[in-house]
């Protein structure tokens, strides 16, 4: 009888050891997931809903009527509206620390030429109060090529060296590496006079676009735009699906304009442009002229917007990835509260999705 148990127990020991040796994965092996499996037809609706599902984050601050900003509002204080549709908010906070990505992109043709050396001056003063450790900026000048002066850091003595280096360029492009590289960005054709579109387009699509967190674009021009490939709604375009805000801070030396044959009547033209660009992405343009009080004093208002953002997010109810422009109203309750956000987004899929589209 004893030796029957003997047999039994070992015989159980050894079955016990197989089994374990044909279930227990292998150092080297993938972790074994415990997920149920979702490749059976009656769990693709599921999978396909998952995979859909588009969560919608929003950036954006808030204006009393004298253009104070307005710091502690709540979930329940807002609302959105997407293509006029409520949207139920599911994430709501005041970010006043996340990291911030900045692309400072400086216009250096020839109608800046009174007005670089202002610009260099308060633009390295505001890099340096702005940038903390764990953001990043970096420096982007245009005229008759886009070049990329400094690249991404954290260092805010990069950046105002590149800054100085800065120089007024109304001759001819050169040859460069495709995209915003170190050096000059090729253009098509003999290029000539700003371009300014192309400059905020490349930018948003090879410098930001694959960032996450708070972006954010800071031009300072005058505005005009002379021989871009593309057009200001390509580059709003670009700007809205890389989900980054524009700031302009006009700085025109009205001056140029008569003296130098772009002729009182066609006069100068760049604010409204800018005021387009910088409405549809969440920003603002600040015309500063070329009095540099007026432009320590919009750096300052720029500084303080990025620091006083409200960050919102939501499933739209509409949640087909198909890459068609979705328009969104934000409103918050209060006497005269005034929202600056983008004006819409882009429903994009994953490049999966785009591919059957």
């Amino acid at each position: 009888m004893r030796l029957r148990q003997s047999l039994l127990v070992l015989l159980l020991a050894a079955t016990s050891f197989a089994v374990f040796a044909q279930e227990a994965p292998s150092p080297d092996a993938s972790p074994i997931s415990n997920a149920p499996d979702t490749s059976q037809p009656e769990d693709r609706a599921t999978t396909t809903l998952k995979v859909n599902v588009n969560l919608v984050s929003l950036y954006f601050t808030v204006h009393d009527k004298r253009g104070g900003l307005i710091p502690n509002l709540t979930k329940d204080d807002c609302s959105i509206l997407e293509d006029k549709t409520p949207q139920k908010i599911k994430n709501f906070s005041a970010e006043s620390d996340l990291p911030l990505t900045l692309g400072i992109l400086l216009d250096t043709s020839g109608s800046q030429q009174n007005v670089l050396p202002m610009e260099q001056q308060t633009g390295s003063a505001f890099v340096k109060r702005i940038l903390r450790s764990k953001d990043e900026a970096f420096l982007v000048s245009f005229d008759v090529q886009v070049s990329l002066m400094q690249d991404f850091t954290s260092n805010p003595r990069l950046i105002e060296r590149a800054m100085d280096e800065a120089q007024i360029n109304v001759g001819g492009g050169s040859g460069g590496v495709p995209g915003i590289g170190q050096g000059p960005v090729p253009v098509h054709g003999t290029p000539k006079g700003t371009l300014l579109y192309d400059a905020v387009y490349q930018v948003s699509n090879d410098k930001l676009r694959s960032e996450t967190g708070r972006k954010a674009m800071i031009l300072l021009t005058d505005g005009e735009d002379q021989g871009s490939s593309y057009k200001i709604t390509d580059a709003i375009e670009a700007a809205q699906k890389a989900n980054a805000i524009i700031y302009v801070l006009l700085i025109a030396d009205r001056g140029f304009y008569s003296n130098y044959g772009y002729g009182i009547n066609l006069g100068y033209t760049g604010a409204s442009a800018m005021k387009k660009m910088a409405d549809e992405t969440g920003g603002r343009m600040i015309d500063v002229g070329n009095n540099g009080k007026k432009m320590e004093a919009a750096f300052q208002q720029i500084e303080d917007e990025l620091r006083t953002q409200y960050l919102a997010s939501y499933t739209p109810t509409n949640n087909k990835l198909d890459g068609s422009y979705r328009k969104l109203d934000v409103s918050c309750k209060g006497d005269g509260l005034k929202v600056q956000t983008r004006k819409g987004y882009y429903a994009i899929g994953s490049p999966e999705d785009s591919q059957g589209q």
